[in-house]
């Protein structure tokens, strides 16, 4: 558990105007100080996270916020990031100062949960000092940090409120194929390749596999000829996106084909959005700004997917003088006005909600978004082949 990645684990966020005990509680339920505390408002200047094990729910990771209602000078931009926070929560814990409840904070609050359909606890800090009418809100919990018993209930009612209202990200291959399959992976170790290791959907991949009784054989694509040759049965080959033109060569009609980034698309979002964004590509003309949107940092090389291969291969494919524009991590755009698509990368490092709120992002300022792999796919004339195995 203590090695699940940030992106496969529950996001829970507190939220709640300033220095309402928003890091006395996260210190609480993480059980050690790790956020700064004092009757100071605005102490907390940038999220806090920290990754942890509920057990009854299983890995989740929790952030305290600066909070809203900052009225610093910077306080602008700490309820900036703040706000940011709630396309990726998952859950929120809305803490509300007892002693001095701001009712119409919370309203502008709940709107947003509603907006973001984010599922939340009202939480009653200083309960030893209530000044609230808790008959008014019968689903609340009173809290004292220094109460150990009501920090416990509320961790217990966390979890059951978890298992009830959010959904465990799917696996990758567990919804497209029966157990018993065979499945080749194709990995190719090139200069991008990781020394030592595998990257993340890779062996989220061969985990997957495990997890749904299938076999998974890992091969470089220099031994898929002589794989698929000495092989009886292959249920599906799922290659890096990078090696699909060759990949797709050698593999036979009769086998399924598609990509670990199509795969993961699928898993973390709705791959079927991403097959008709890449209708866009067609429509691009010279000027064309495009949103490469990159969910991690990285040192880059001359044979990087998102900032060499993918711009070389549609400059070829339009024939146009297009415009790539890059944003990284969680330095998603709020106005999508100005691009003519979105192309996104995998997506191993950012968690099913911010996925999903991206794609929603996009429908709703009709800009059309797809990913690295669909594309690589679109541009080598293999996409529908790519498609098969998720239109079961």
């Amino acid at each position: 558990m203590e090695k699940t990645p940030l992106s496969l684990r529950t996001h829970i966020t507190l939220f709640g105007n300033t220095n309402s005990g928003k890091s006395s509680l996260f210190n609480s339920l993480i059980g050690q100080d790790m956020a700064i505390v004092s009757d100071k408002s605005g102490t907390t200047t940038d999220p806090v996270t920290k990754a942890m094990e509920l057990i009854g729910f299983g890995p989740v990771a929790l952030t305290d916020t600066a909070g809203w209602g900052d009225m610093t000078e910077i306080g602008e931009k700490r309820e900036e990031k703040t706000n940011k926070l709630l396309s990726r929560t998952d859950f929120a814990i809305y803490t509300a100062d007892s002693t001095d409840f701001d009712e119409e904070q919370y309203k502008k609050a709940y709107e947003k949960f509603k907006k973001h359909k984010i599922p939340h606890i009202l939480v009653f800090t200083k309960a030893d000092l209530c000044q609230v009418d808790m008959g008014k809100y019968p689903d609340a919990l009173p809290v004292s940090v220094t109460d150990k018993e009501s920090v416990e209930k509320l961790r217990d009612k966390l979890i059951i409120e978890l298992n009830k209202t959010v959904k465990q990200e799917q696996g990758m291959i567990g919804e497209v194929l029966d157990k018993g399959s065979t499945v080749v992976l194709v990995i190719p170790i090139d200069s991008e390749a990781p020394k030592g290791r595998l990257i993340l959907p890779q062996v989220q991949m061969i985990r997957d596999c495990l997890d749904n009784g299938m076999r998974a054989v890992c091969v470089r694509d220099t031994e898929l000829k002589d794989t698929i040759r000495d092989m009886d049965k292959i249920d599906l080959v799922v290659t890096d996106s990078q090696a699909f033109k060759a990949v797709s060569e050698i593999v036979p009609n009769n086998i399924k084909l598609t990509s670990f980034s199509m795969l993961l698309a699928n898993a973390k979002g709705d791959i079927h959005a991403f097959r008709d964004g890449a209708e866009a590509i067609d429509r691009l003309k010279d000027g064309s700004k495009i949103l490469m949107a990159e969910a991690c940092t990285h040192n880059t090389s001359h044979e990087d997917i998102g900032r060499v291969k993918i711009p070389k291969l549609l400059r070829q494919y339009t024939g146009k003088e297009l415009d790539f524009v890059y944003s990284i991590h969680h330095d998603f755009p709020d106005d999508l006005s100005e691009y003519d698509l979105v192309i996104h990368c995998g997506g191993c490092m950012i968690t099913q909600k911010t996925m999903e709120n991206r794609i929603l992002q996009c429908k709703d300022s009709n800009t059309p978004i797809t990913n690295y792999g669909v594309v690589l796919a679109c541009v080598n004339g293999i996409l529908k082949r790519s498609m098969e195995i998720f239109e079961k």
